[in-house]
């Protein structure tokens, strides 16, 4: 459905519930999880993609209470209501739709916004615990609404912010910043998770991916807190070892957002790492493979010249052989080496991380075999979905259709990032 499709469908839909237009309607994109996966929580930057799926939110104000419908949740016979007063708000139950809407206006009200009561209705394109972020797109959507509605003046940065302390601080899931940036800036997004969490977007790279759904519900609340007992086991028994040098020592830290990350020399720990228990071994090396790979990749973004083109080949003839063989039937040389960069970092989250599944794992073999030059997961893992690279529409309609995903889109990378699609405001 086209953009002004859906636009007429919100506000019919909008109507008919409130019985008034919407003065307000904002949108944002769900985002791939392109490079540096699993890295947002100990400090490491990320790489996001934004798509041409989006989120959208219609808002009036009300001078009653504040009531909320989903549309999706509707249709699929869900409990898809919520009321409360924006002026005396808390969360609900977990697990409650209506905490992600609940969270947005705790935050707003914590940072001193006046925020009074409204209308809302929600419809997504964005299908949910599929790895594509909804439920940050959520929160940027619906911050992108209430800020046109209440005239806050909130950067894109801003939006970024306030989402993720709706979900992280004030409902309590441990997501790092990659989804609400993702989503909030839109493009391919380099995301600083430290702070002052600056982003660098990088455009004109009009590459197509398919979104493989494996329609196997997941959730980050399950797989990040033991990743990180995990890495945190293995770096209190570095510590604990008397021998172990200063100029490793200098760096790390119990606490896996403050160790730094980016100046451990894997050869040089190594030694140590064999002395670790074997999970721990495989999460530290697996963060500093991944955080390795994804230099060498925005080194193409930054600059694609020949020299870096011959790093990043050069790194994975050594590194992952096997990575390069279905990308090389790209004529592009950046987009074969990105694609590489892809698979190797699949492989790290398979192998090194344990984040994969028997039925990820066929979805991504019949994938490259039907022609993707590249596939990893994209999210959290244990289900969710993959993102394939694919050189034209044609391939990727092949693997689309053929891929044994339960659902699978073509898509492209969504420049813009949240955005306000209509407002009484400025008409």
């Amino acid at each position: 459905m086209n953009v002004s499709r859906v636009l007429e469908l919100i506000v019919k839909e909008f109507i008919k519930t409130y019985g008034s237009t919407p003065e307000v309607i904002a949108s944002t994109p769900g985002r791939l999880d392109f490079l540096n996966t699993h890295q947002d929580y100990k400090g490491l930057p990320v790489v996001s993609v934004a798509i041409n799926k989006r989120m959208y939110v219609a808002v009036a104000s009300s001078r009653e209470e504040s009531r909320v419908i989903s549309l999706n949740l509707c249709l699929e016979g869900l409990e898809c209501r919520d009321v409360f007063s924006a002026k005396n708000v808390a969360l609900r139950e977990k697990g409650f739709f209506g905490n992600y809407i609940r969270s947005v206006v705790l935050a707003l009200r914590e940072s001193n916004f006046r925020i009074g009561d409204f209308n809302m209705l929600i419809y997504s394109e964005i299908p949910v615990a599929s790895g594509l972020a909804s439920s940050a797109a959520l929160q940027v959507a619906v911050l992108g609404a209430l800020n046109e509605l209440f005239g806050f003046n909130l950067a894109k940065h801003d939006i970024a912010e306030l989402a993720y302390h709706s979900e992280h601080d004030i409902m309590g899931i441990p997501c790092g910043r990659l989804d609400q940036y993702g989503s909030s800036m839109g493009g391919i997004t380099k995301i600083n998770t430290r702070p002052p969490y600056s982003t660098k977007t990088y455009r004109g790279f009009h590459w197509l991916f398919v979104v493989l759904n494996s329609g196997i519900k997941h959730s980050t609340a399950e797989v990040h807190p033991r990743r990180i007992s995990e890495i945190v086991g293995g770096l209190k028994q570095l510590l604990l070892m008397p021998d172990l040098p200063v100029s490793i020592r200098v760096y790390l830290s119990e606490r896996i957002d403050s160790v730094v990350w980016e100046k451990l020399d894997i050869s040089e720990l190594e030694p140590y790492l064999e002395r670790v228990s074997s999970v721990s071994r495989k999460r530290i090396l697996f963060t500093l493979k991944m955080h390795k790979s994804t230099e060498l990749a925005l080194s193409l973004l930054e600059e694609p010249c020949s020299s870096n083109m011959r790093s990043v080949r050069d790194f994975l003839e050594v590194e992952c052989r096997e990575c390069l063989e279905y990308a090389e039937r790209s004529e592009h040389e950046l987009l074969k080496l990105i694609s590489g960069i892809v698979n190797y970092q699949h492989i790290l989250l398979r192998d090194l991380y344990d984040v994969s599944l028997p039925e990820l794992e066929l979805i991504r073999n019949v994938a490259l075999r039907l022609g993707a030059l590249g596939v990893k997961i994209s999210g959290a893992g244990l289900g969710g979905s993959l993102l394939a690279l694919v050189n034209s529409r044609d391939t990727g309609e092949l693997v689309a259709k053929n891929a044994r995903a339960r659902e699978a889109w073509i898509v492209e990378v969504d420049e813009s990032g949240v955005r306000v699609n209509y407002s009484a405001r400025s008409s």
